[in-house]
């Protein structure tokens, strides 16, 4: 059950966008649709002890929006977000 608490408090805090949203690259302005949201654990460095260690991430895998393509076709990429980083807001907007 923390488990699950830890994946919603990263979605709600860095306020993730839902599968289905668009975002805007802050960087090109192109449009991306969310087309898949998964739970996932990412493998980091420990600071303290520089040990390996599972914490828990967010991935998100977005398909750029283009008129006349269907969803799906064309280039795709995706990223995992934690608490410990602020990338998605560094990197995108949501549109709607």
């Amino acid at each position: 059950m923390k488990d699950l608490k830890e994946f919603q408090e990263i979605i709600r805090t860095k306020r993730l966008p839902r599968v289905g949203q668009t975002v805007r690259s802050r960087k090109y302005g192109t449009l991306w649709r969310v087309m898949e949201k998964r739970e996932v654990w990412r493998m980091v460095k420990d600071p303290g002890t520089g040990d390996l260690c599972e914490i828990p991430a967010v991935y998100l895998s977005y398909w750029r929006a283009q008129d006349g393509v269907p969803p799906g076709v064309g280039k795709m990429m995706a990223f995992t977000y934690t608490l410990y980083d602020n990338t998605f807001e560094l990197h995108w907007e949501i549109v709607n």
